[in-house]
């Protein structure tokens, strides 16, 4: 039986732009995936303790593993400036936003948003209270698991303009996703937008989740430190979006090689994009 919400959709990846290396995509095309979504997977012990897992990740690396998210200005920019004749600024809530390497960059190119963010590691609600540009003044943290708790408890409802789940849901189990969905359209406003960027299939590092056997269920896996990945496509993303009562706006996904000098190595990085109005 399926989560509500969450769709049965097969993914496979696009066809390979011309850049991505074909010797990863026809490893991928051999995958034989085991299962579709079932609760089985929110049952799975990674999966039961992924708020345990992220909290270890948070400690060990604190601020330092993920860059500084410098793009979304670039890409979503419309999304985040003011309105032409308003003083005030958007608000934007970040569903998962660890340490804040998003919201810190957002708020130093759009001084005039006001940032709701949360995520379910209370670590990563620590790192962010204790980030040098933290301004209780501009943002409301708080520790938040999106797919049981409930978001107005400290959003008030329909006020939000932009939702980010920036990647977010690949790090929950699949049958959760839709409820976090729900949890979000209870806050935004309207007229407003989920922002999401994730990982996508095909990608160098679900092959290699793969190969060593931590698949949990289709295109969801655990990582060595226990953390966990799902990987969409845009099939799927598009599906679970919709269900949820979101209109389609624009889905893509981004191919990149990148180069490892010192193993000499290249690997094709692939990750989903898309924008979701409220309907």
């Amino acid at each position: 039986m399926h989560a509500a919400g969450a769709p049965l959709v097969t993914a496979f990846p696009a066809k390979w732009p011309v850049n991505s290396a074909p010797r990863v995509g026809r490893r991928y095309l051999t995958i034989r995936c085991w299962t579709s979504l079932s609760n089985d997977t929110a049952n799975h012990h990674y999966s039961r303790r992924s708020q345990q897992y992220w909290d270890k990740f948070y400690k060990l690396h604190k601020n330092k593993f993920f860059k500084d998210r410098h793009y979304l200005e670039k890409d979503w920019r419309s999304y985040f400036d003011d309105e032409i004749e308003s003083s005030n600024g958007k608000v934007v809530l970040e569903v998962g936003c660890g340490a804040g390497n998003t919201i810190f960059p957002l708020i130093d190119t759009f001084p005039k948003l006001y940032v709701h963010a949360c995520d379910f590691s209370p670590k990563a609600i620590t790192l962010v209270k204790s980030h040098e540009n933290y301004s209780a003044e501009k943002m409301n943290v708080f520790v938040c698991d999106a797919a049981k708790d409930d978001l107005c408890a400290n959003v008030m409802p329909f006020t939000v303009d932009v939702v980010t789940l920036i990647f977010t849901l690949s790090a929950v189990s699949p049958c959760k996703m839709a409820s976090i969905l729900e949890n979000c359209k209870q806050v935004l406003k309207q007229n407003g937008y989920i922002l999401l960027r994730d990982y996508a299939v095909g990608d160098s590092a679900q092959v290699k989740l793969h190969d060593r056997n931590q698949m949990i269920s289709e295109n969801f896996y655990f990582r060595g430190d226990g953390t966990c990945s799902f990987y969409f496509s845009e099939a799927y993303a598009s599906t679970l979006f919709q269900n949820a009562g979101f209109a389609i706006v624009d889905i893509n996904t981004y191919c990149k090689e990148i180069t490892n000098h010192s193993r000499n190595i290249t690997m094709p990085r692939r990750w989903i994009r898309g924008i979701f109005g409220r309907s």
